[in-house]
């Protein structure tokens, strides 16, 4: 049974820096591509970041490009999201996300991120 838990959220000023952890269990992690999307407030799911099953390639959404790294542990089953020069508009809800758009696809409960002053 897959099981993605996200962690790491909370509130943080405009400016600051947020790390957020996703631990994967009940399917080979090394093998597949991993994603995060966020969901605003009133809006749908939105795509910002994926990496490569070993690495080797990740992209961005270009509302985040160059203020977030994604990384991730393939000995350890975890995904990372660090996220630096945090935004409003980057408050919402963060999912770790397994095969996204495909048929397999699987998403945590999510973690809360809120940029305010």
């Amino acid at each position: 049974q897959v099981q993605l838990v996200e962690s790491g959220g909370g509130s943080v000023e405009p400016g600051g820096s947020l790390k957020l952890s996703c631990a994967a269990s009940g399917f080979p992690f090394s093998d597949y591509w991993m994603f995060w999307v966020r969901q605003v407030s009133g809006k749908g799911l939105e795509w910002i970041s994926s990496i490569s099953a070993a690495s080797t390639n990740t992209r961005y959404a270009d509302t985040v490009k160059g203020r977030f790294i994604v990384s991730r542990d393939n000995w350890k089953n975890l995904l990372y999201l660090q996220m630096n020069d945090l935004r409003s508009d980057d408050s919402g809800v963060y999912y770790c996300v397994k095969g996204w758009g495909t048929a397999g696809q699987a998403m945590g409960a999510g973690t809360q991120v809120t940029v305010s002053s």
